[in-house]
């Protein structure tokens, strides 16, 4: 029995043994990281077509003082990448974690998170020299990103707390509608507009990370990332990372850009189109169909059927009826109605107004 025992032991240090080998390949794995962090801006002077803040916080960083500040604007121009980096600019790598809070989205942010951790933390009062000798602030910076999803009774809780802690905290909101945050809090802060990164700075980044990672590429593929992806370049860099893990070794096409973005092909949306101004509706109800049944969002279907639309020969009095339509489609759509019956609606509109025509 005891012979038994001794052997099953050795077995399953042996197994256990071979279980750690490959441990090593495991760890090098888990180190890889998107590609959305990895090329992430490190310093301000990194932080594309932001001129303005840019200018703001390389001041602030040089030793003046820094207000309290709102960024708003669209996703992916760079608003949280932007405070991050001045953050590792201003405290170092080992006193940033004890300098900055950020809370973002993802945690409960009620009136309660601002009475007790927000407010605990921007009471706590620190140096101004870092652990390597250089001089830093003498206070600390809480990120409040995607602001704009705070209670109201927690968004004016935290205005006395601005007030009350201004010696030794700095607050940054971050947030895409600035409507949403309460008068009190906006005067409080130094308003900053992020804009939609225009489409040459998207391509630079783009071309560079491609050279850093050894991709190959078409000037049409590039061009067809910065269309789909509108002004945000986290999205940009995700659908790049994506097709080029889909076409390993390969040149990353306009094809497959519309394939992984979900972008419904041009030649379907002109033979809906086609099919509205000079088919029945019974073939308008089958090509709604195919194209529903194919898996294409119906939210894509429609912003795809504006710019068709737009372009159209069709009257001004038309064209407003249409894009009517489609404006009580959209928001039909963000109630979650039924995809069909909307697109239906819509193409019966579009049937209408082309017949007077």
């Amino acid at each position: 029995m005891q012979a038994f025992l001794k052997g099953s032991s050795t077995q399953s240090n042996k197994l256990q043994k071979d279980k750690a080998a490959p441990g090593t390949s495991t760890e090098k794995r888990a180190r890889s990281v998107p590609w959305v962090e990895k090329y992430r801006p490190k310093c301000v002077d990194e932080v594309a077509f932001q001129e303005e803040v840019v200018a703001v916080l390389k001041k602030s960083l040089e030793g003046a003082d820094l207000p309290n500040l709102l960024f708003y604007g669209p996703p992916g121009t760079g608003k949280t990448s932007t405070i991050l980096a001045a953050s590792r600019e201003l405290f170092g790598p080992q006193l940033y974690k004890q300098r900055v809070l950020e809370l973002n989205a993802s945690d409960e942010r009620g009136i309660q998170v601002v009475r007790q951790k927000v407010k605990n933390f921007a009471q706590l009062t620190v140096a101004g020299t870092r652990t390597d000798g250089k001089k830093c602030p003498p206070f600390k910076i809480i990120i409040l990103d995607e602001a704009d999803s705070m209670t109201g009774p927690a968004q004016a809780a935290l205005r006395r707390t601005m007030e009350k802690e201004s010696r030794t905290t700095r607050f940054c909101l971050i947030c895409n509608y600035i409507s949403r945050i309460i008068e009190p809090l906006t005067s409080r802060c130094s308003k900053f507009r992020f804009k939609p990164l225009a489409n040459w700075i998207q391509e630079e980044r783009l071309l560079d990370i491609c050279a850093k990672e050894n991709l190959k590429y078409s000037k049409e593929g590039i061009a067809a990332l910065v269309k789909v992806s509108e002004g945000d370049l986290r999205k940009a860099i995700t659908f790049l990372q994506s097709a080029a893990r889909l076409v390993i070794d390969q040149e990353i096409t306009e094809k497959t850009i519309v394939e992984i973005a979900g972008v419904v092909p041009s030649k379907m949306i002109d033979n809906l189109l086609q099919t509205c101004f000079k088919g029945t509706f019974e073939k308008v109800q089958s090509a709604i169909k195919d194209m529903v049944d194919e898996g294409y969002a119906a939210t894509q279907i429609l912003s795809q059927l504006h710019e068709s639309v737009i372009k159209q020969d069709l009257n001004d009095k038309q064209k407003s009826a249409i894009t009517e339509k489609m404006a009580v489609v959209d928001k039909c759509l963000v109630d979650g109605a039924d995809e069909y019956l909307q697109m239906l609606s819509l193409c019966s509109v579009i049937m209408e107004q082309a017949s007077s025509n």
